[in-house]
């Protein structure tokens, strides 16, 4: 999956999911701290995947050919990849256990990230992202 094809899948997601609110607030990380410019971990993913093969907003080197699974791999947001998580639907107790495991870990983002990583890997993300879909009743019209 490129970037641009992880990007297509995360447009299809819910914006907002039960717990990574929680997580960035234990963190004091993500929407409302340090003048994060996004207002949900969805539009964060989608600002970063924008400009993936460009510098972005986080002075990246422009390097092409990199896969998504480099991308989840080198995000340094555990927020950020705990709602990914969460929206595809990853097992509770999995999400449970990253949670636990990110909040215990040291207080940097490389540390608080592989931590989660280590949990729920890219080969648990992908298929589920390929694979989700709307529920039915959310094109339900009222």
């Amino acid at each position: 999956m490129t970037p641009k094809q992880f990007r297509r899948k995360v447009k299809l997601l819910p914006p907002r999911t039960s717990r990574f609110r929680e997580l960035e607030i234990a963190l004091q990380e993500g929407t409302g701290f340090g003048g994060a410019w996004y207002r949900s971990q969805k539009e964060h993913w989608l600002g970063w995947l924008s400009e993936y093969d460009g510098e972005g907003a986080y002075g990246r080197k422009t390097t092409s050919g990199r896969d998504a699974r480099f991308v989840y791999n080198q995000s340094q947001c555990a927020p950020m990849l705990f709602w990914l998580a969460e929206a595809v639907e990853i097992d509770e107790k999995q999400l449970e256990a990253a949670f636990d495991a990110v909040v215990a870990a040291p207080q940097r983002n490389a540390s608080q990230c592989a931590a989660l990583r280590r949990l729920i890997t890219w080969d648990m993300i992908e298929p589920k992202l390929s694979e989700f879909r709307w529920p039915v009743y959310y094109f339900a019209v009222f």
